[in-house]
């Protein structure tokens, strides 16, 4: 085991041991509210909290396995593209987000407002909501050290070398996968510059929604950026795990919020509970997370067909 090895080592242990109290607060929550013991969140029946959490603890289990393979030896032997498709779904919720995660916990929040899609609740103790933002923000660091080792030790080869190596050979993306999410993140960017065309609840827009818009909208462009210059094999020059880690996280981003924010919005449109809103337009939102889901879907694809696909397995 070399040096490399033994950061990401620690890095995966870390990132597991971070995640898991965020995992026992949401067990908690579920039975919690089952057994009449703790109240559901503001805006959702007992069903509908129940579900939502429980997808969570699925999620935060998931998360707290993918780190643990990315160190174990069995980690070496279970199908590359299971394993690459939770790793990109977890990289690309929480490490996009690292800096304004690293922020809010180390500023709080500037007011007593309720963080809209967050976890957070007003129910919530200060000490729970500590934990949970650890958790995320000691999992999303864990992960950008951790998966670029177990990916330099499984596939040495997918990193390789320049753009222009390709030559001609490289595959074309399909033109709709750049467009449609660089138009995407414009739109995210409009409404953190304070644009209202779209948005049905002007009320609603609060500094945490801007800037969260503004993030997904950054790696919504990036992730545009790096695939068009990945398949085009331009500039040249570039290193090609540049573009590659670029569009990684971009697309995860757009794949991974999105196919969050998606249910909710739809939820949110056929019950419209009165004490629960988003800024945008419902049926705009929706349809832009649609969009977003299958952009990323399409992006990694595009990315894993340049150089990845003869790797991994």
């Amino acid at each position: 085991m070399d040096r490399w090895d033994r950061v990401g080592q620690v890095a995966a242990y870390g990132a597991a041991l971070a995640l898991t109290p965020y995992l026992l607060i949401k067990v908690s929550w579920v039975v919690g509210s089952l057994l009449g013991l703790l109240p559901v969140g503001a805006g959702f029946g007992e069903a509908e909290w129940v579900v939502l959490n429980s997808a969570t603890i699925g999620m935060a289990g998931t998360g707290i396995a993918v780190a643990l393979a990315l160190t174990r030896p069995w980690g070496m032997r279970l199908p590359g593209t299971p394993l690459v498709f939770c790793a990109w779904v977890g990289t690309g919720f929480l490490v996009p987000v690292l800096p304004y995660a690293v922020l809010d916990a180390l500023l709080g929040p500037a007011d007593d407002t309720p963080k809209g899609g967050s976890d957070a609740d007003p129910s919530m103790p200060a000490w729970e909501a500590a934990l949970v933002q650890i958790g995320f923000v000691g999992m999303a660091l864990g992960l950008a050290v951790a998966l670029p080792v177990y990916l330099r030790r499984r596939w040495p080869d997918a990193f390789a070398g320049r753009l222009g190596d390709g030559g001609g050979n490289s595959p074309r993306v399909p033109p709709w996968t750049a467009v449609v999410g660089a138009a995407v993140g414009l739109v995210w960017l409009y409404w953190a510059v304070g644009g209202t065309l779209g948005v049905a609840h002007r009320g609603e827009r609060n500094p945490d929604w801007r800037v969260l818009s503004g993030v997904f909208g950054f790696w919504a462009l990036v992730a545009s950026a790096a695939v068009w210059a990945a398949v085009r094999g331009r500039p040249a020059r570039v290193p090609r795990w540049g573009p590659l880690v670029l569009g990684w996280l971009g697309s995860g981003s757009l794949f991974a919020w999105s196919g969050w924010k998606l249910p909710l919005t739809l939820y949110l449109a056929v019950a419209r509970p009165a004490d629960a809103a988003l800024p945008e337009n419902l049926a705009l939102a929706a349809v832009l997370h649609l969009a977003a889901v299958a952009a990323g879907a399409a992006t990694l694809r595009a990315l894993l067909r340049t150089r990845w696909e003869s790797s991994y397995g």
